[in-house]
């Protein structure tokens, strides 16, 4: 049994750094963690997608706070309710995948979770699929775990109130997700859980079920969103995720994409730098450099130090400088005149001919550093060329 770690400055690290919410309290949890008790908890992700993201990197780090004091944690893929879909914040029904779809998603992320979580350990992470239990759910245990909820309660959701405003359909399948998900807790009998502030509703469904079918209490704590200057999340469904399993060269030019507002939230949720240094980093009259430290230190985690400290010298030369990348991948295309969008769609640097217009008209297309604006002017490339489409795509003319 490993040794609880009840440091108070640790403690208090770990119940405000990046924390929205504590259910049912602040103060209930900070006991159950001076106690020395050893608590269970989980992250549940269900692989919708094919490479975590740098929203579940955010609860994955907290998640390896309270393994590094010591508790038990767990990471709970959702192999079962990935197929049925949660309707969080989605306006419309999600398309079904197969369960051979979900595993397929999910076969990396492990490798990318130990980034975060000792899965080796004497105080190892725990890896579970959802479907070792839902599986086997017998109807009349569905029927009992149903009747711990009512219609009025899950109706009350956001977006389900948006839906039938709008004449839109709710199917039944995911609008019994909660108690899939709920139902998480009473199969691994866990003490708490940890989540996004988005699926509140969801863990505290969970929290509901685990007192009236185990009779204990579930503390459930909600972690801040990354959100870009609209207001919304980072992730996948927005088109601006990073994911886990970008190279470091894209992951360091995306976070120097982001906002001047984004610097601040982005220390505090996706850097292990103390608060104390990252308000002294923040406060330097030059922004750009909070966000180069901020795009270095996130490049760090998951490619460590060299190759971070190389991906934000190849982004000075390229967008700083004006310069050509050292890694520019070369193409076979005929020297001569030719169409721009024959010229994307040869490089396979744009999936459709569509795009590749709007790409253009954008003033995202350059030859050798010149905006070629007109998409249906011929232009004339030859060997040596450098061909840029948008701002991390280069190739050069073979």
């Amino acid at each position: 049994m490993p040794k609880i770690n009840t440091d108070r400055e640790k403690i208090q690290e770990l119940l405000t750094r990046s924390v929205s919410n504590v259910y049912p309290n602040r103060e209930y949890l900070e006991k159950l963690l001076r106690s020395g008790q050893r608590l269970s908890l989980y992250l549940g992700i269900d692989p919708t997608g094919d490479s975590l993201h740098l929203g579940h990197a955010i609860n994955l780090e907290k998640l390896r706070a309270f393994q590094e004091l010591g508790h038990q944690v767990i990471l709970l893929i959702g192999d079962f309710t990935a197929m049925v879909g949660d309707p969080t914040d989605k306006k419309a029904t999600r398309q079904p995948l197969t369960r051979a779809q979900v595993l397929s998603n999910a076969k990396d992320y492990k490798k990318q979770a130990a980034k975060f979580l000792d899965f080796t350990g004497p105080n190892k992470a725990l890896w579970k699929y959802n479907s070792d239990w839902h599986d086997k759910l017998q109807f009349p245990k569905i029927m009992e775990v149903a009747s711990h909820f009512t219609v009025q309660q899950l109706l009350e959701r956001d977006m389900f109130q948006e839906r039938i405003k709008n004449s839109r359909p709710i199917s039944l399948h995911e609008f019994l997700y909660p108690l899939l998900q709920a139902y998480d807790c009473i199969a691994m009998k866990v003490d708490g859980e940890l989540g996004g502030n988005d699926q509140t509703f969801n863990m505290l469904s969970g929290r509901d079920l685990s007192k009236t079918m185990l009779h204990k209490d579930k503390f459930v704590l909600t972690m801040k969103l990354l959100e870009d200057q609209t207001g919304k999340k980072m992730g996948k469904t927005e088109g601006n995720m990073l994911a886990l399993k970008d190279s470091a060269k894209d992951m360091y030019g995306k976070v120097m994409s982001w906002t001047d507002g984004m610097i601040l939230p982005g220390f505090e949720l996706c850097t292990r730098i103390p608060m104390k240094e990252i308000k002294l980093l923040v406060d330097i009259p030059n922004p750009r450099n909070a966000k180069a430290r901020l795009a270095y230190e996130i490049t760090k985690i998951f490619h460590g130090k060299d190759a971070a400290m190389k991906a934000g010298r190849e982004f000075e030369k390229v967008f700083s400088k004006k310069e050509n990348p050292e890694d520019i991948k070369v193409f076979g295309v005929k020297p001569g005149s030719i169409n721009p969008i024959d010229l994307l769609m040869a490089m396979k640097f744009i999936n459709s001919k569509s795009e590749a217009k709007r790409l253009v008209e954008g003033g995202g297309l350059k030859l050798n550093h010149n905006k070629v604006v007109d998409w249906q002017k011929n232009i004339t490339i030859k060997s040596g060329d450098v061909i840029q489409a948008g701002k991390r795509k280069f190739g050069k003319i073979k």
